[in-house]
């Protein structure tokens, strides 16, 4: 597979290029691109495999693909960047600007708390679907009226969906615009990144799939592969929750990861595609997701003194909804159990489809992965994990 891998690896970074061929050496890809900046230089573009698995379209250099959770990066630089404006004060109540959200219990809840999954409303209590969620406004005012699962700052717990529409009426209501049009003219330029479609991006966005391309050259193909075997130990303690709760269509996580639905198509539905969900449906190149994290990193978006503060952890440990360990600061996550990266000054966000997205100012980096085969994992997933690992191996 390494002969069929386009783009540019600096020599220094071979070991990334390895890691992007193992992955689809192990059947585990059908087409994904990785970009990787240094002190804002390029040092990895790479791209490979197919974008759409049922007509063979190639993955090209400028290959586009829905990132989900990657996005709530980009949400939440959007509210910081108002906040730094002074435009909102994030530390203050939100019934200050959102007179309605005070319902229910949730009088003292913050815009922090908004932006580090703590305000307790991580899953709509109604069945939603995909063309429900083109209206953020409404989207916004049902959780508004919504009862916290546990009072604001009490506790945390990954808000997988609803995050967008909380952040994101942060951004609708001090910007006059959803966060899609804030991006675009605020923070986007010339990057290769979209919340929200037109159809001739979505023409030419990979298409997403659960299928492998080809079965794995040899061995296992990867992390949540295969089943149990004969012999294999139960597992106990929080992987077992885990397990349980996945398996469960009434748990927290799954209402929260699963909620609102699109009717037809998956991820793949045009109007998913078109509403920019400001929490799943950012669409980017792995270059334009890399240059997002190059950008911050370069105190560009945001100031380095407000990017410095916003990676304060606001909450870390056990996570309500995903169960296993999280941190989190404002919208971004910090390394912990469900944001495997090996250097402990990251940040970032990873994605349900296994991509993910890195910054590190301590090492002037700037990372993107992003596949169209969906893994099994809500957080991550070993792809990305060889791909980091490799980064920072070669940053020494």
């Amino acid at each position: 597979m390494s002969d069929e891998i386009d783009g540019y690896c600096d020599p220094a970074f071979a070991g990334v290029r390895d890691a992007f061929a193992e992955n689809f050496a192990r059947g585990e890809e059908v087409g994904a691109a990785v970009a990787v900046f240094v002190d804002g230089r390029p040092v990895v573009d790479l791209w490979g495999g197919v974008a759409d698995h049922k007509t063979g379209r190639p993955w090209r250099a400028d290959t586009p693909v829905i990132t989900f959770s990657c996005t709530k990066a980009v949400t939440a630089a959007a509210a910081l960047r108002l906040a730094e404006r002074g435009v909102v004060d994030l530390t203050a109540p939100v019934r200050g600007w959102w007179p309605e959200f005070a319902a229910a219990g949730k009088e003292s809840a913050t815009g922090e708390h908004l932006l580090s999954h703590q305000v307790g409303l991580p899953a709509f209590d109604e069945r939603l679907n995909a063309v429900d969620a083109l209206d953020p406004a409404a989207m916004a005012a049902r959780l508004a009226g919504q009862t916290p699962v546990w009072a604001p700052g009490t506790d945390h717990g990954y808000h997988a969906l609803t995050y967008g529409w909380l952040a994101g009426e942060l951004v609708r209501r001090h910007a006059g615009k959803p966060v899609g049009g804030y991006v675009a003219e605020e923070i986007a330029g010339d990057l290769e990144l979209w919340l929200g479609a037109d159809d001739a991006l979505i023409a030419r966005t990979a298409r997403l799939t659960t299928k492998p391309l080809t079965p794995p050259a040899s061995g296992p193909s990867g992390a949540g592969a295969g089943g149990a075997t004969p012999g294999t130990p139960r597992l106990k303690g929080p992987a077992a929750e885990m397990m349980a709760a996945a398996a469960d269509p009434d748990s927290l996580m799954n209402r929260a990861t699963g909620n609102p639905v699109p009717e037809t198509g998956g991820y793949n539905d045009p109007d998913l595609l078109r509403g920019g969900w400001p929490a799943a449906g950012l669409i980017a190149t792995a270059r334009g997701l890399a240059g997002f994290y190059r950008e911050l990193v370069g105190g560009r978006i945001i100031g380095t003194d407000t990017l410095r503060a916003a990676l304060t952890p606001r909450v870390s440990g056990r996570d309500r909804v995903l169960i296993a360990d999280s941190t989190f600061g404002l919208g971004f996550m910090r390394p912990s159990t469900v944001f495997a990266v090996p250097g402990d000054t990251a940040f970032g966000h990873t994605g349900a489809s296994g991509a993910i997205g890195v910054g590190d100012p301590e090492r002037g980096l700037a990372l993107a992965y992003v596949p169209n085969r969906l893994g099994g994992e809500v957080s991550g997933g070993m792809r990305a994990v060889r791909l980091t690992n490799a980064v920072y191996r070669a940053l020494g």
